[in-house]
Protein backbone atom coordinates (compact mmCIF):
# COMPACT_ATOMS: atom_id res chain seq x y z
CA UNK A 1 0.00 0.00 0.00
CA UNK A 2 2.64 2.53 1.05
CA UNK A 3 5.72 2.83 -1.14
CA UNK A 4 7.62 4.08 1.89
CA UNK A 5 7.24 4.02 5.66
CA UNK A 6 9.30 7.20 5.96
CA UNK A 7 7.91 10.72 6.29
CA UNK A 8 7.76 12.83 3.13
CA UNK A 9 7.85 16.47 2.13
CA UNK A 10 8.15 18.33 -1.18
CA UNK A 11 11.60 18.51 -2.74
CA UNK A 12 11.31 22.23 -3.52
CA UNK A 13 8.84 25.10 -3.26
CA UNK A 14 5.79 24.93 -5.51
CA UNK A 15 3.63 27.96 -6.32
CA UNK A 16 0.37 28.77 -8.07
CA UNK A 17 -2.36 31.42 -8.15
CA UNK A 18 -6.12 31.28 -8.44
CA UNK A 19 -9.38 32.57 -7.00
CA UNK A 20 -11.44 31.50 -4.01
CA UNK A 21 -14.71 29.85 -5.03
CA UNK A 22 -16.74 31.71 -2.38
CA UNK A 23 -14.74 34.93 -1.92
CA UNK A 24 -13.89 35.47 -5.58
CA UNK A 25 -10.57 36.88 -4.31
CA UNK A 26 -7.27 36.20 -6.05
CA UNK A 27 -4.83 34.25 -3.89
CA UNK A 28 -1.18 33.35 -4.33
CA UNK A 29 -0.15 30.00 -2.89
CA UNK A 30 3.28 28.60 -2.04
CA UNK A 31 3.93 25.09 -0.75
CA UNK A 32 7.31 24.84 0.97
CA UNK A 33 9.38 21.88 2.23
CA UNK A 34 9.21 21.38 5.98
CA UNK A 35 11.31 19.36 8.44
CA UNK A 36 10.42 15.99 9.92
CA UNK A 37 7.49 15.89 12.38
CA UNK A 38 6.39 19.36 11.27
CA UNK A 39 3.03 18.28 9.90
CA UNK A 40 0.86 20.35 7.54
CA UNK A 41 0.72 24.00 8.54
CA UNK A 42 -0.78 27.05 6.84
CA UNK A 43 0.50 30.61 7.19
CA UNK A 44 -1.32 33.82 6.21
CA UNK A 45 1.38 36.05 4.74
CA UNK A 46 -1.11 38.91 4.23
CA UNK A 47 -1.72 39.39 7.96
CA UNK A 48 0.47 41.03 10.62
CA UNK A 49 2.96 38.60 12.15
CA UNK A 50 1.99 35.97 9.55
CA UNK A 51 -0.11 33.72 11.83
CA UNK A 52 0.29 29.96 11.45
CA UNK A 53 -2.51 27.38 11.76
CA UNK A 54 -1.96 23.63 11.92
CA UNK A 55 -4.15 21.43 9.73
CA UNK A 56 -5.72 19.48 12.58
CA UNK A 57 -9.36 18.67 13.24
CA UNK A 58 -9.51 20.64 16.51
CA UNK A 59 -8.66 23.77 14.51
CA UNK A 60 -11.77 23.48 12.32
CA UNK A 61 -14.06 26.47 12.88
CA UNK A 62 -16.63 26.08 10.09
CA UNK A 63 -17.94 23.33 7.81
CA UNK A 64 -21.07 24.95 6.37
CA UNK A 65 -19.77 25.30 2.79
CA UNK A 66 -16.21 23.99 3.02
CA UNK A 67 -13.67 22.88 5.62
CA UNK A 68 -12.29 25.98 7.37
CA UNK A 69 -9.54 26.02 9.99
CA UNK A 70 -8.84 29.00 12.20
CA UNK A 71 -7.21 30.38 15.31
CA UNK A 72 -7.22 33.77 17.00
CA UNK A 73 -9.50 35.32 14.39
CA UNK A 74 -7.40 34.09 11.46
CA UNK A 75 -8.97 31.55 9.10
CA UNK A 76 -7.96 29.41 6.14
CA UNK A 77 -10.96 28.32 4.08
CA UNK A 78 -11.64 25.50 1.61
CA UNK A 79 -8.56 23.42 2.43
CA UNK A 80 -10.05 19.98 1.68
CA UNK A 81 -8.84 19.57 -1.93
CA UNK A 82 -5.23 20.45 -1.15
CA UNK A 83 -5.33 18.29 1.98
CA UNK A 84 -6.61 15.39 -0.13
CA UNK A 85 -3.68 15.87 -2.53
CA UNK A 86 -1.21 15.74 0.38
CA UNK A 87 -2.87 12.57 1.65
CA UNK A 88 -3.04 11.00 -1.81
CA UNK A 89 0.70 11.54 -2.27
CA UNK A 90 1.48 10.51 1.35
CA UNK A 91 3.05 13.91 2.12
CA UNK A 92 3.46 14.52 5.85
CA UNK A 93 5.33 17.81 6.23
CA UNK A 94 4.85 21.13 4.39
CA UNK A 95 4.40 24.82 5.13
CA UNK A 96 1.64 26.33 2.97
CA UNK A 97 1.75 30.12 2.48
CA UNK A 98 -1.19 32.10 1.12
CA UNK A 99 -2.03 35.79 0.95
CA UNK A 100 -5.81 35.60 1.35
CA UNK A 101 -8.20 33.68 3.58
CA UNK A 102 -9.49 31.21 0.98
CA UNK A 103 -7.60 28.56 -0.96
CA UNK A 104 -7.77 28.78 -4.76
CA UNK A 105 -10.46 26.52 -6.21
CA UNK A 106 -8.46 25.84 -9.41
CA UNK A 107 -10.66 23.57 -11.59
CA UNK A 108 -12.76 22.34 -8.66
CA UNK A 109 -10.77 19.15 -8.21
CA UNK A 110 -7.47 18.15 -6.61
CA UNK A 111 -5.67 17.44 -9.90
CA UNK A 112 -4.00 20.87 -10.24
CA UNK A 113 -2.60 20.49 -6.71
CA UNK A 114 -1.44 16.94 -7.38
CA UNK A 115 0.37 18.04 -10.55
CA UNK A 116 1.90 20.99 -8.71
CA UNK A 117 3.26 18.68 -6.02
CA UNK A 118 4.47 16.09 -8.51
CA UNK A 119 6.34 18.78 -10.47
CA UNK A 120 7.98 19.99 -7.26
CA UNK A 121 9.05 16.43 -6.47
CA UNK A 122 8.56 14.33 -3.35
CA UNK A 123 11.42 14.12 -0.85
CA UNK A 124 11.64 11.13 1.47
CA UNK A 125 12.87 12.02 4.95
CA UNK A 126 14.64 9.94 7.59
CA UNK A 127 12.00 9.91 10.33
CA UNK A 128 9.45 7.07 10.30
CA UNK A 129 5.88 7.76 9.23
CA UNK A 130 3.30 7.35 12.00
CA UNK A 131 -0.08 5.71 11.41
CA UNK A 132 -3.47 5.90 13.07
CA UNK A 133 -4.30 2.18 13.34
CA UNK A 134 -7.94 1.20 13.87
CA UNK A 135 -8.37 -1.67 16.36
CA UNK A 136 -12.14 -1.62 16.92
CA UNK A 137 -15.13 -0.33 14.94
CA UNK A 138 -16.41 3.17 15.67
CA UNK A 139 -19.70 4.39 14.18
CA UNK A 140 -21.82 7.53 14.12
CA UNK A 141 -25.27 7.83 12.58
CA UNK A 142 -27.95 10.49 12.42
CA UNK A 143 -31.04 9.49 10.48
CA UNK A 144 -29.83 8.35 7.07
CA UNK A 145 -26.35 9.84 7.53
CA UNK A 146 -23.65 7.46 8.63
CA UNK A 147 -19.87 7.28 9.11
CA UNK A 148 -17.99 4.28 10.44
CA UNK A 149 -14.44 3.01 10.54
CA UNK A 150 -13.30 -0.61 10.85
CA UNK A 151 -9.97 -2.44 11.24
CA UNK A 152 -8.27 -3.08 7.91
CA UNK A 153 -4.74 -3.64 6.64
CA UNK A 154 -5.09 -0.83 4.09
CA UNK A 155 -6.24 2.77 3.91
CA UNK A 156 -9.70 2.11 2.46
CA UNK A 157 -12.65 4.41 1.74
CA UNK A 158 -16.24 3.42 0.86
CA UNK A 159 -18.62 6.29 0.13
CA UNK A 160 -22.27 6.42 -0.90
CA UNK A 161 -24.23 9.47 -2.04
CA UNK A 162 -27.94 9.69 -2.76
CA UNK A 163 -29.73 12.62 -4.41
CA UNK A 164 -33.24 12.96 -5.76
CA UNK A 165 -31.99 13.75 -9.24
CA UNK A 166 -32.14 11.36 -12.21
CA UNK A 167 -28.52 12.04 -13.12
CA UNK A 168 -27.18 10.99 -9.71
CA UNK A 169 -29.66 8.88 -7.74
CA UNK A 170 -27.51 6.57 -5.60
CA UNK A 171 -23.79 6.14 -6.28
CA UNK A 172 -21.24 4.11 -4.30
CA UNK A 173 -17.53 3.48 -4.61
CA UNK A 174 -14.79 1.71 -2.63
CA UNK A 175 -11.08 2.39 -3.06
CA UNK A 176 -7.83 1.33 -1.44
CA UNK A 177 -6.02 4.65 -1.26
CA UNK A 178 -2.56 4.84 -2.79
CA UNK A 179 -0.82 7.29 -5.11
CA UNK A 180 -1.87 5.50 -8.31
CA UNK A 181 -5.53 5.11 -7.31
CA UNK A 182 -5.74 8.71 -6.14
CA UNK A 183 -4.26 10.03 -9.38
CA UNK A 184 -6.24 7.81 -11.75
CA UNK A 185 -9.61 7.52 -10.01
CA UNK A 186 -10.17 10.35 -7.53
CA UNK A 187 -8.15 13.54 -7.90
CA UNK A 188 -9.84 14.74 -11.13
CA UNK A 189 -13.38 14.61 -9.70
CA UNK A 190 -14.78 18.13 -9.40
CA UNK A 191 -16.99 19.80 -6.84
CA UNK A 192 -20.63 20.10 -7.86
CA UNK A 193 -23.77 22.03 -7.07
CA UNK A 194 -27.38 22.40 -8.15
CA UNK A 195 -28.27 25.45 -10.23
CA UNK A 196 -30.93 26.69 -7.79
CA UNK A 197 -28.45 26.45 -4.89
CA UNK A 198 -25.73 28.23 -6.87
CA UNK A 199 -28.11 31.08 -7.70
CA UNK A 200 -29.16 31.32 -4.05
CA UNK A 201 -25.54 31.48 -2.85
CA UNK A 202 -24.75 34.27 -5.29
CA UNK A 203 -27.74 36.27 -3.98
CA UNK A 204 -26.17 36.06 -0.52
CA UNK A 205 -22.75 37.12 -1.77
CA UNK A 206 -21.30 33.59 -1.78
CA UNK A 207 -19.89 31.57 -4.64
CA UNK A 208 -18.40 34.72 -6.17
CA UNK A 209 -15.56 32.76 -7.74
CA UNK A 210 -17.69 29.86 -8.90
CA UNK A 211 -18.11 29.22 -12.63
CA UNK A 212 -18.49 26.38 -15.10
CA UNK A 213 -14.69 26.24 -15.13
CA UNK A 214 -14.50 25.06 -11.52
CA UNK A 215 -17.91 23.63 -10.53
CA UNK A 216 -20.16 20.99 -12.07
CA UNK A 217 -23.55 22.71 -12.24
CA UNK A 218 -26.66 20.53 -12.37
CA UNK A 219 -30.09 21.75 -13.47
CA UNK A 220 -33.36 19.80 -13.80
CA UNK A 221 -32.35 18.35 -17.16
CA UNK A 222 -28.72 17.44 -16.48
CA UNK A 223 -25.23 18.96 -16.58
CA UNK A 224 -24.92 22.61 -17.56
CA UNK A 225 -21.17 22.31 -18.24
CA UNK A 226 -20.70 21.84 -22.00
CA UNK A 227 -17.85 19.33 -21.59
CA UNK A 228 -19.97 17.01 -19.46
CA UNK A 229 -18.59 14.72 -16.76
CA UNK A 230 -15.08 13.33 -16.34
CA UNK A 231 -16.49 10.12 -14.82
CA UNK A 232 -20.02 8.74 -14.97
CA UNK A 233 -19.97 8.67 -11.17
CA UNK A 234 -17.94 11.86 -10.71
CA UNK A 235 -20.24 12.97 -7.87
CA UNK A 236 -19.40 10.13 -5.48
CA UNK A 237 -15.74 10.27 -6.50
CA UNK A 238 -15.64 13.89 -5.41
CA UNK A 239 -17.23 12.94 -2.10
CA UNK A 240 -14.38 10.44 -1.63
CA UNK A 241 -11.92 13.26 -2.40
CA UNK A 242 -13.55 15.47 0.25
CA UNK A 243 -13.56 12.57 2.70
CA UNK A 244 -9.84 11.95 2.17
CA UNK A 245 -9.16 15.63 2.80
CA UNK A 246 -11.32 15.77 5.92
CA UNK A 247 -9.90 12.60 7.48
CA UNK A 248 -6.35 13.81 6.88
CA UNK A 249 -7.10 16.33 9.65
CA UNK A 250 -6.45 13.57 12.17
CA UNK A 251 -2.82 14.40 11.44
CA UNK A 252 -1.77 10.84 10.59
CA UNK A 253 -2.75 8.46 7.78
CA UNK A 254 -5.46 6.04 8.91
CA UNK A 255 -5.05 2.30 8.54
CA UNK A 256 -8.67 1.22 8.48
CA UNK A 257 -11.80 1.08 6.35
CA UNK A 258 -13.77 4.34 6.43
CA UNK A 259 -17.41 3.97 5.36
CA UNK A 260 -19.67 6.99 4.75
CA UNK A 261 -23.30 7.30 3.65
CA UNK A 262 -24.74 10.72 2.75
CA UNK A 263 -22.09 12.45 4.85
CA UNK A 264 -20.49 15.84 4.35
CA UNK A 265 -17.82 18.02 5.91
CA UNK A 266 -19.74 18.71 9.13
CA UNK A 267 -20.69 15.08 9.77
CA UNK A 268 -17.19 13.87 8.83
CA UNK A 269 -15.68 16.22 11.41
CA UNK A 270 -18.23 15.22 14.06
CA UNK A 271 -17.20 11.61 13.51
CA UNK A 272 -13.48 12.43 13.65
CA UNK A 273 -14.04 14.00 17.06
CA UNK A 274 -15.83 10.88 18.28
CA UNK A 275 -13.11 8.63 16.85
CA UNK A 276 -10.32 10.61 18.48
CA UNK A 277 -12.04 10.36 21.86
CA UNK A 278 -12.60 6.59 21.47
CA UNK A 279 -9.14 5.86 22.85
CA UNK A 280 -9.61 2.08 23.05
CA UNK A 281 -10.47 1.86 19.34
CA UNK A 282 -7.10 2.88 17.92
CA UNK A 283 -3.39 3.18 18.45
CA UNK A 284 -0.57 5.05 16.75
CA UNK A 285 2.36 3.15 15.36
CA UNK A 286 5.27 3.28 12.93
CA UNK A 287 5.27 0.47 10.34
CA UNK A 288 2.44 -1.09 12.34
CA UNK A 289 1.88 -4.71 13.14
CA UNK A 290 -1.78 -5.08 12.27
CA UNK A 291 -4.38 -6.20 14.81
CA UNK A 292 -4.51 -9.98 15.09
CA UNK A 293 -8.23 -10.10 14.36
CA UNK A 294 -9.41 -10.14 10.75
CA UNK A 295 -10.87 -6.89 9.42
CA UNK A 296 -14.43 -6.32 10.64
CA UNK A 297 -17.28 -7.30 8.34
CA UNK A 298 -18.61 -4.01 6.95
CA UNK A 299 -21.23 -5.57 4.68
CA UNK A 300 -24.10 -4.42 6.89
CA UNK A 301 -22.83 -0.85 7.00
CA UNK A 302 -22.25 -0.83 3.23
CA UNK A 303 -25.82 -1.95 2.65
CA UNK A 304 -27.38 1.09 4.32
Amino acid sequence: MFTSYKQRTVARTAACSGIGVHSGMKVNLRINPAPENHGIRFVRTDLPNAPVISAFFNQVVDTSLATVIGSGGCIISTIEHLMAAFSGLAIDNVLVELDAYEMPIMDGSARPFLELLQNAGIQEQHAPKHFFVIKQPVELDDGDRFVGVYPDHTQKFSCTVAYNHPLIRKQSITIDLNEHVFEEQICSARTFGFLQDVEKMKRFGLGRGGSLENVIVIDEQGIVNPEGLRFQDEFVRHKVLDCIGDFSLLGLPILGHIVTHKSGHAFNLAFIGKLFNSKDAWLTSTRPAYPAAAPSDTSEALAI
